[in-house]
């Protein structure tokens, strides 16, 4: 997928996050494992959201190395940041629909 439309998916997934009343803290946040594309709080609870877009269930494009990788630098945002808060792991898929998917790790 191009730059472009990337950045057209994450601006669409950070309006709907607004919307579900998220606040939106960062955005593609980089550590040596990979990126995480928003980092948001709600109801005391920090996500590290996955952004998907594209046709035939990107839902599947998000591997479990994918995952391990946004994890690891989950932890080391939390660490930086000295954040002492739950925090989780989510996928936010981009099509003609957005579909919010909380606790991807589980």
């Amino acid at each position: 997928m191009s730059r472009e439309k990337g950045d057209f998916a994450e601006d669409r997934a950070i309006s709907y996050l607004q919307e579900l009343d998220f606040l939106v803290i960062d955005r593609n946040y980089h550590s040596r494992f990979g990126e995480i594309d928003i980092i948001a709080v709600k109801d005391k609870v920090m996500h590290f959201i996955e952004v998907k877009s594209g046709n035939y269930d990107p839902i599947y494009q998000i591997s479990p190395s994918k995952i391990s990788k946004i994890y690891k630098t989950a932890e080391i945002y939390i660490s930086k940041k000295k954040i002492d808060m739950d925090f989780c792991i989510d996928a936010l898929i981009v099509c003609e629909d957005i579909e919010f998917i909380e606790n991807i790790t589980l």
